[in-house]
């Protein structure tokens, strides 16, 4: 796994070159996708969303749940992933739990690739599922969960230093040094907004304006309540697989081309750059390993609790240069239909944003490449046709860890 802890994150982009993974071994498709029921669940437990996704994403790939012989979950549980793999029926013998926040999923998908690719598992099921929305309005919560106030959080906990203030923070100082307005950090909430328009399984759909989302509460400046992402319930999963087991699919493989994953800090103190996230090592990885650039890139899904993370995650990423993200999302360039269409189902800002999103950056890429948006929302190259590469890419913590996937259609 990249570090970023010795030394401040390089933006520089992978160059173009041949396409494909250089991990070695077996190539790794994606076989199955699938959502639970989202938005609003009120009478769904954790373990009945995560039973959903995987069934759906099982019968998605039309394999038989026998060949499933790797597990990916956390987040649920005494001794997770053991009591998911417990209550799917499954007695898988690779397995990862890990938990890095948002960023879990594409670095468990990057874990899983690694492992099938080594012969270590044939179909790997990444799944999660989470009732946050529920739990607050039946009182199983009653505020949001503490990250804790030991180790390095002990320096900052006893100032109120809370999570969205960390990302309020590191707003700010990218306002600071290049200039960035809240307005065109509100032109991000906009677009996803619209994006979402089109999506029946979008929480919220009504169009917004750049004025309504200044003028809506402060929730930590710069951020106004548009500006943060939904909650929601939800969960959704995702079948990795050898590609020998490409005949025997029900749709059309899309394959795992690159990863790359980073860690950056604990303690806001020890962040080098508050404008330059981890995406920047995770991103370069990824590309490099796909054999592919930012400018070949079709669509991305980036993973957006709040409209910063949405910016600074594009100009890590290589699709504009450092500082210049506030001009580059303006203009509708993020739409369903602009040069670079971003959260084409309205992200976390508007679809759904059950507590780690990052698997469902990985469920909207697929079906995107497969062209199984539907109406209205599919989105296509200037030719018409699909698209053929994108990138999701995971944020967790305040800026602690990151993970890329860049997928193909077959």
């Amino acid at each position: 796994m990249d570090s970023v802890a010795t030394g401040p994150l390089s933006t520089s982009a992978a160059p173009s070159g041949t396409r494909g993974p250089s991990r070695g071994g077996r190539g790794v498709v994606v076989a199955g996708v699938a959502l639970s029921d989202v938005g609003r669940v009120d009478e769904a437990t954790p373990y009945t969303l995560h039973a959903q996704a995987a069934r759906r994403a099982l019968a998605d790939s039309g394999l038989d749940r026998s060949v499933i012989d790797g597990l990916a979950s956390t987040g649920l549980g005494t001794l997770a992933p053991v009591e998911v793999a417990d209550h799917l029926g499954l007695r898988p013998q690779w397995v990862d739990s890990t938990s890095v926040g948002g960023s879990t999923w594409e670095v468990m998908a990057a874990h899983a690739a690694d492992a099938i690719a080594a012969g270590h598992a044939n179909a790997v099921l990444l799944v999660y599922g989470s009732t946050a929305r529920a739990d607050i309005k039946a009182g199983r919560r009653t505020s949001d969960l503490s990250f804790g106030a030991r180790g390095p959080l002990q320096f900052e906990v006893p100032y109120g230093h809370t999570l969205i203030a960390k990302y309020a923070m590191a707003a700010r100082r990218h306002m600071h040094e290049y200039g960035t307005t809240q307005e065109q950090l509100a032109q991000i909430a906009v677009q996803a907004r619209a994006n979402a328009a089109s999506n029946p399984e979008a929480m919220y759909r009504s169009p917004i304006t750049v004025d309504e989302v200044l003028s809506g509460p402060v929730i930590a400046d710069p951020f106004t309540k548009l500006h943060c992402c939904i909650r929601s319930d939800g969960g959704c999963a995702v079948l990795l697989a050898a590609e020998d087991l490409v005949p025997d699919l029900a749709v059309p493989p899309v394959r795992v081309l690159g990863t790359g994953t980073a860690l950056s800090h604990a303690a806001m103190s020890e962040w080098e750059d508050f404008t330059v996230s981890p995406a920047a090592v995770s991103g370069r990885a990824a590309f490099q390993q796909a054999g592919v650039a930012p400018e070949d890139i079709d669509l991305a899904q980036l993973y957006d609790a709040f409209t910063y993370m949405t910016l600074v995650t594009l100009e890590d990423l290589g699709f504009c240069a450092k500082g210049e993200g506030g001009a580059f999302v303006e203009g509708g360039r993020l739409l369903r239909d602009g040069e670079l269409p971003v959260n084409t189902d309205g992200g976390g800002l508007s679809a759904c944003h059950p507590g780690m999103r990052g698997l469902f950056l990985l469920v909207e890429a697929v079906r995107q490449l497969r062209g199984e948006a539907g109406e209205g929302r599919q989105v296509r190259r200037a030719d018409g046709s699909l698209p053929e590469l994108a990138v999701a890419s995971g944020t967790g913590g305040w800026f602690c860890s990151s993970g890329t996937v860049v997928l193909a259609r077959d």
